[in-house]
């Protein structure tokens, strides 16, 4: 499991037994590979790289779920046997 909090890693420590936000994944379709895209940034900023992933016909605005405020415990991501992560961080003028 991934846990995305501080990247202090006393952070952990400091939460104690707070939960983390969960977020299910339903299973794929037969056939298909589920990859799951996760944008974290202010609300506008998540909102415009949605905007644009639209703009380039990636994704339908309608398909990204509401967005979610990311409690102070973090998020747990768990992945499946033989995932692999990447990160992307680019910055964005305003």
């Amino acid at each position: 499991m991934l846990c995305f909090t501080h990247q202090d890693p006393r952070v952990l420590e400091e939460l104690g037994d707070l939960p983390p936000l969960r977020l299910a994944t339903p299973s794929p379709q037969p056939g298909r590979e589920r990859l799951r895209h996760l944008v974290i940034g202010s609300p506008e900023g998540v909102q415009g790289a949605i905007n644009h992933l639209h703009l380039l016909q990636y994704a339908e605005r309608l398909e990204w779920s509401r967005q979610f405020t990311i409690p102070e415990s973090g998020i747990l991501i768990t992945p499946e046997q033989g995932e692999v992560f990447s990160l992307l961080l680019r910055d964005i003028g305003r």
